[in-house]
């Protein structure tokens, strides 16, 4: 049996009953509490953690990984039993009765009319709307062509789905934005704020006058959608401000060589690529650094700018990243050019007393309220009010 299932079930009390191995997308795995179980629960969501060989820690290389593992934890110590299976199975059948289905894509419309009538359906939100998500993007590539006349290929486009509409209510990473391309619907949202896999320490020893014109972008793929497109041609034209990237340019071929001159050949900008976020590099990029620079069109609650606030770095990010800035940093409205070059710039000439104080509230407000810690207290609250709430109406 998989040591890090063995670690769940020790951690928790919990009995296992089953794991079914087959081929990656057809596994499901079972786990019962150890005195007997109130009912059922069929959780869709990432199964690559419950898989683990190891007894390591659970991949790093998004926040998805632990908080999966957190929701089944969560429904087991409230006492159900908990088959999990992949968000992306197209085979699964229910083949019993379930007390309530939790999904965070297509499985929901598919399987809705499978279950039995009294099944309560949740579904796990942890994007903006694909409809807006797509349109989002297309916009962004429209707007490259345009500025450039190059086309590139879209990155970060889902095929839409009926989930919200055959859900009974939802929990949901991000703000007032994310939770807006949802509202059509009618159904409760219930937010959760996103965790976080690594915690950094407070960097006492800073310079704030010597960073105070270096910035960071922080992403994963799709970087028109990430809007480090804009951030080139913003920092291009600003030689006295620096620019570290972090993220897998080279995997998007096609933006790299459209890039190529700003990303290899422009002395203010150092491509960095993909990093460890718990290696010595990233420590010393984030300590040269003053901010972060993130005009992403659409997310759900982003990972990387909650990573970043974590290490006190002052954010410029749009509000479509679905993370709310207070007055430690800066929310862009357009994310124009003008509009990213003159908040680089408000950002820089700030007094390095003032940027000590909104790199330490970046911080803290991290620290306050993105952690494994608040993501498990909140989603808890959330599944008993959900559970109490919705098994009572049905």
């Amino acid at each position: 049996m998989k040591q890090l299932i063995k670690n769940i079930a020790m951690s928790c009390g919990l009995e296992i009953r089953r794991y079914s191995p087959t081929t990656f997308d057809t596994k499901r795995v079972s786990l019962s509490p150890g005195n007997g179980s109130r009912g059922n629960v069929l959780l869709s969501y990432i199964l690559e953690p419950f898989l683990s060989n190891g007894s390591g820690p659970v991949s790093s290389s998004h926040t998805n990984h632990w908080e999966s593992l957190q929701i089944a934890r969560t429904f087991l110590d409230l006492g159900y039993s908990v088959d999990v299976i992949d968000f992306r199975n197209k085979t699964f059948v229910p083949q019993k009765g379930y007390d309530v289905f939790i999904d965070a894509r297509w499985n929901l419309e598919r399987l809705a009319p499978l279950l039995n009538e009294d099944c309560l359906k949740v579904m796990h939100i942890d994007t903006a709307h694909l409809l807006f998500h797509n349109a989002a993007e297309s916009s962004r590539l429209l707007m490259l062509q345009q500025r450039k006349g190059i086309t590139l290929r879209p990155r970060r486009f889902e095929m839409p789905h009926l989930g919200i509409e055959h859900a009974d209510c939802a929990t949901i990473l991000g703000n007032e934005f994310t939770m807006k391309t949802y509202r059509y619907a009618g159904k409760p949202l219930y937010p959760i704020p996103i965790s976080t896999p690594v915690l950094f320490d407070w960097n006492e020893r800073k310079d704030f006058d010597a960073c105070r014109k270096n910035f960071l972008w922080f992403g994963s793929g799709g970087l028109v959608h990430k809007g480090l497109d804009l951030v080139l041609d913003t920092f291009k034209e600003l030689p006295g401000y620096h620019l570290f990237i972090c993220g897998p340019v080279q995997k998007e071929k096609d933006f790299e060589g459209a890039y190529f001159t700003e990303l290899y050949q422009t002395s203010n900008i150092h491509t960095i690529g993909w990093v460890d976020i718990a290696g010595p590099q990233f420590a010393e990029i984030l300590n040269q650094c003053i901010g972060l620079i993130y005009p992403s069109c659409a997310e759900g609650q982003s990972g990387g700018v909650v990573t970043c606030l974590h290490a006190g770095l002052i954010p410029v990010v749009s509000y479509e990243s679905g993370v709310d800035i207070d007055d430690f940093g800066i929310i862009l409205k357009e994310c124009s050019l003008e509009e990213i070059r003159n908040s680089v710039g408000e950002i820089s000439d700030l007094p390095a007393t003032e940027l000590g104080r909104m790199a330490r509230k970046a911080w803290e407000f991290a620290r306050a309220n993105h952690t494994r810690e608040k993501f498990a207290q909140e989603y808890r609250k959330a599944a008993i009010e959900i559970l109490k709430t919705h098994m009572r109406e049905r």
